[in-house]
């Protein structure tokens, strides 16, 4: 096996941290499971100092695992260790920004073009394209815009006055 790149040495305080965290076994699986990982490979403890092949033997791992959690560790530090990285950017950007949610809401609020009794998701969607406040837009997207608001896509007005629920006498 090849020699270890990054040496775990933890300081007894976060010894003590981490082993008082496995005590109490609140936290997800994979957290415990990394804290055991960094538990074993401290090369300060006399208990620790393992080899990634007997960590990985020990908690059933795939055998580079080891190596990322002290990797992410030295790198890092334990706090990322314990907590998940967070997403610089969502996984889909938003459709409408402020602005075009604005007008669709305006849209939604205002009377029907002629020939039309109510706006449908679909002409709603079509409109907010046409107005060029998006490039596409969905009836879906529609939807979840206006459900943010009071505006309710599926509602009988066209939401310039939503009624109240009133208690029972």
């Amino acid at each position: 096996m090849t020699e270890k790149r990054s040496i775990v040495k933890l300081t007894e305080e976060e010894r003590d941290r981490l082993e008082g965290m496995l005590k109490k076994g609140k936290h997800s699986a994979a957290v415990l499971t990394k804290i055991r990982i960094l538990l074993k490979a401290d090369a300060d403890h006399p208990e620790g100092g393992w080899t990634d092949a007997a960590i990985c033997e020990a908690l059933s791992r795939n055998k580079t695992r080891p190596e990322e959690v002290r990797k992410i560790f030295i790198l890092e530090g334990l706090e990322r260790i314990l907590t998940r990285k967070q997403r610089e950017m969502p996984a889909i950007a938003p459709t409408c920004d402020g602005e075009a949610e604005a007008r669709l809401i305006q849209l939604a609020c205002s009377q029907p073009p002629e020939g039309r009794a109510r706006w449908t998701l679909q002409f709603r969607a079509e409109e907010v394209v046409e107005l060029k406040l998006v490039d596409a837009a969905s009836d879906s997207t529609v939807y979840r815009t206006l459900t943010k608001t009071l505006v309710h896509p599926v509602s009988q007005n066209s939401g310039l006055s939503r009624p109240r629920k009133t208690r029972p006498s």
